[in-house]
């Protein structure tokens, strides 16, 4: 086995090992996604707050697909 063989085999390990956190975390990751956006918008009194917002949209949107193309069906957004 060579050297890439290698680093394919763990990248593989560390991708199943994410999918099976998102699986049973997915929930409280998008709470503490909700929670930091808040801070974020209220530390900004509001300045930045589609931005902030939108950009909490997406991390959740990601967190959800991670876990659908993975067969767990992720946290419910």
């Amino acid at each position: 086995m060579g050297f890439l063989d290698d680093v394919k085999k763990q990248a593989e390990e560390l991708k199943d090992r994410a999918t099976e956190f998102v699986g049973q975390h997915g929930e409280k990751i998008t709470e503490g996604l909700d929670r930091v956006a808040g801070k974020l918008d209220s530390g900004t009194q509001g300045k930045y707050s589609d931005k902030i917002q939108s950009g909490a949209a997406k991390a959740k949107e990601a967190v959800h697909r991670f876990g659908d193309n993975n067969g767990n069906g992720g946290p419910s957004a």
